[in-house]
């Protein structure tokens, strides 16, 4: 519960719409039920019901009623809306035979780690996956570092009911439903309104993740392609850690700017490419969150449906829209990292050469004194120089000349 409100109020400081805390949105019903309520025309009604008693008391308003601009199509005046949280077989067992939901959708609901879909049972039921996630803030990218955390939420959508399921300890769709409750004009739609508004918030959370990971991006190229002066001390680079649901801190960008400047330094090229590498890893999971949804969410915003009307499909084309933007932005990040990857590789290998030359320039220069050393040390009996007075000296000054000349050699051609 704790966790959950303050997920709830992490979003609500990021929304423009404030988050009230006495909200019915923010009162469990059970273990794994959040919320249930009944909508009639756009509002919500009074009292916090079970899900059989809020089905029946939708049900016994029909005949359902002529839908406006829909193109005549009706639809039942109320539906019930069920939030529930990480629900155990037991728990979501009844909810899913009240409503008849298929078996294969239940096992998948009940399961995380679901690619992202939306799938149709019967005529007059959709199944929908979202995948949620939330940047981590850091102090510093690391070869490590965690940044993109993923969650999902499901969601039954029915003429007369929405089921959703929520996996992961982020996400919270209080803010949602509260969002949805001031403006009864959409909620009059329906059940196909509040699959628009969980889309729309899906994606919203998309632009912020791209946004942040942007910047992450940003600082480790500003990284690869900065001059490695030699004896520097270590840089963490990454964005810094920015609002966070337990510190109440609220978000800065000129905060981020100023700690990423403060952290200067570099470990060597080797670490740039480990952090390029754990930046590729955690920009795959943001990728396999955003890029199945695509088509499906485009088929749902295009094609005609029972479910889902025209009105809703123009807000449903809206986030669709923004949707492709995201993926777009993300394939531009992987291939921007790939030539990233690519420019810190190839640093490294020229790092290697130089080294390697300078070990090299250093061996030419030892192993002068150590011909001529080992020459004079082989003790043959007729060596002339052995017996002149002026051989030591001159042989010792030989040896510093030809040792400083090569030295100034390595020196000009830039081996040393």
């Amino acid at each position: 519960m704790i966790r959950t409100l303050r997920t709830a109020v992490r979003i609500g400081r990021r929304r423009p719409r404030g988050v009230d805390l006495s909200h019915p949105a923010r009162s469990p019903l059970g273990s794994a039920v959040v919320n249930c309520a009944v909508y009639r025309d756009g509002q919500r009604q009074q009292g916090n019901l079970p899900a059989a008693d809020a089905i029946r008391r939708v049900r016994e308003d029909r005949p359902a009623v002529p839908a406006q601009g829909s193109g005549g199509r009706s639809r039942p005046p109320g539906f019930v809306w069920i939030g529930l949280h990480e629900p155990a077989y037991e728990e979501f067992a009844d909810v899913a035979e009240l409503f008849g939901l298929h078996p294969l959708a239940v096992a998948n609901a009940l399961q995380a780690h679901q690619r992202p879909k939306v799938e149709r049972y019967a005529a007059d039921t959709l199944f929908a996956v979202f995948k949620t996630v939330r940047y981590v803030g850091h102090d510093g990218l690391t070869a490590t570092s965690e940044i993109v955390e993923t969650g999902e939420i499901m969601a039954f959508v029915g003429p007369d009911f929405v089921i959703t399921i929520r996996h992961g300890g982020h996400g919270s769709l209080g803010p949602v439903r509260e969002e949805l409750e001031a403006r009864a004009e959409l909620l009059t739609h329906g059940p196909a309104a509040v699959l628009y508004a969980i889309a729309d918030h899906v994606v919203d959370d998309y632009l912020a993740v791209t946004a942040a990971v942007q910047d992450d991006i940003d600082a480790v190229e500003s990284e690869v392609f900065a001059p490695a002066p030699q004896g520097r001390t270590p840089r963490r680079v990454g964005r810094a850690r920015r609002s966070d649901p337990s510190d109440g801190s609220a978000p800065s960008d000129d905060s981020d700017r100023s700690a990423r400047s403060e952290h200067t330094g570099r470990t060597g090229r080797t670490d740039d490419v480990e952090r390029i590498y754990q930046l590729k890893r955690e920009l795959l999971e943001l990728k396999r969150a955003v890029a199945p949804l695509e088509r499906p969410l485009h088929a749902l915003a295009t094609q005609p449906s029972r479910l889902v009307d025209e009105d809703v499909r123009a807000y449903l084309r809206h986030v669709a829209d923004r949707l492709t933007r995201v993926a777009e932005q993300v394939t531009s990040f992987d291939d921007l990292l790939n030539s990233i990857l690519q420019a810190g590789l190839a640093q490294v290998t020229v790092a290697q050469n130089e080294d390697l030359r300078r070990i090299s320039a250093w061996v030419a220069i030892i192993a002068v004194p150590t011909m001529v050393c080992g020459l004079y040390g082989m003790n043959f009996d007729h060596m002339p120089e052995l017996g002149w007075s002026y051989g030591y000296p001159v042989v010792l000054a030989s040896l510093v000349a030809v040792c400083l000349l090569l030295h100034r050699a390595f020196r000009r051609s830039g081996w040393l």
